[in-house]
């Protein structure tokens, strides 16, 4: 008897990891700046689950990338998932991806920062007809 119950124990153990595996993912990230495709290292890589509303979760996840612009994250789940990238000197990325797959590849090419629209500059300002 205490074998049976020992055996159907582990069967339902290995349905549920199985079941489990399937449903999250692995994430590999490459960040690379955008003008050249040189790797980013150590740019932040902020994840966070999105509800069907459209609306961010609370919680999240945060990776660094390496010297090779690569950071992994081995247990995400499938739906809908909000990635922000931060690094110093460029512009922050953001964007929505769908998770439906178990390994995903994810490449993020960063901007570095455009100038500000000043109405201040003089470059800004209209040209003055000469008077005459």
């Amino acid at each position: 008897m205490n074998r049976i119950v020992l055996v159907v124990s582990a069967v339902v153990l290995l349905v549920g990891s199985s079941a489990l595996a399937q449903k999250s993912a692995q994430l590999n990230f490459v960040v690379v700046k955008d003008e050249n495709g040189k790797p980013v290292r150590n740019a932040s890589v902020v994840l966070h689950p999105v509800e069907k509303d459209g609306k961010q979760s609370k919680g999240g996840f945060q990776l660094k990338t390496d010297p090779d612009g690569k950071a992994t994250f081995p247990g995400a789940p499938f739906g809908k998932l909000r990635v922000q990238v931060l690094a110093r000197g460029f512009q922050t990325f953001g964007q929505d991806y769908d998770i439906d797959e178990p390994v995903e590849e994810i490449t993020i090419k960063l901007k570095r920062p455009q100038g500000q629209y000043s109405i201040y500059d003089d470059k800004n300002k209209p040209e003055e007809k000469p008077k005459q």
